[in-house]
Order: C-alpha cells, then structure tokens, then sequence
C-alpha cells in the first residue's frame, strides 16, 4: 500500500488549497511561560503558489518562490516542508 504523504519534490498543491504538512524539525512553544517546547512535525498549511512573485515587498529574499501559510503564527518557508496530503474528509 502507498503512503497518502507526496514529496514536494514530486508535486505541490494547488494555489490555496489547505493540506496537512510534514515538516520534521517543526517546534512549537507550549502554553505558558516556561519556555517548553514540543515537536509537532505535522500541521495544516495553506499553499501559495509564487507568493514571493506575487508580494514583490518581501525584497531580499533569494529562495523559492513559494510560501506555505500556517494558521496563526505558524507560516513556513517553502523548503521546510517535505511532504504533504490531502486533508481527510470529514465524518
């Protein structure tokens, strides 16, 4: 059986769609003040498609073109993600 998982390498998202993202080396500070963090590798993102053709104000930036926008404070570089699926339908 195959992994639902699809390498960006392979194929990415269509402009906007929100997917599940795999990013392996995601932290994320927990509630509080303590400074605890966690690994949370995977997280739903929105693909942009040439989000830094499109915002020619982000100057100085030399990557990708792409950018995935996380929900809340989670945005993420084009190269952090690895792989991604689908959302699952819901019940």
């Amino acid at each position: 059986m195959s992994s639902p998982w699809i390498s960006v390498q392979d194929r990415l998202p269509d402009d906007g769609q929100r997917v599940l993202c795999y990013l392996p080396n995601n932290t994320v500070y927990l509630p509080g003040k303590t400074g605890a963090t966690e690994t949370r590798p995977v997280v739903v993102m929105r693909f942009a498609h040439d989000f830094f053709v499109k915002n020619v104000s982000k100057t100085g930036y030399d990557g990708p073109p792409h950018f995935w926008l996380g929900e809340g404070t989670s945005n993420r570089f084009f190269l952090e993600v690895t792989h991604w699926m689908a959302l699952p339908k819901e019940p």
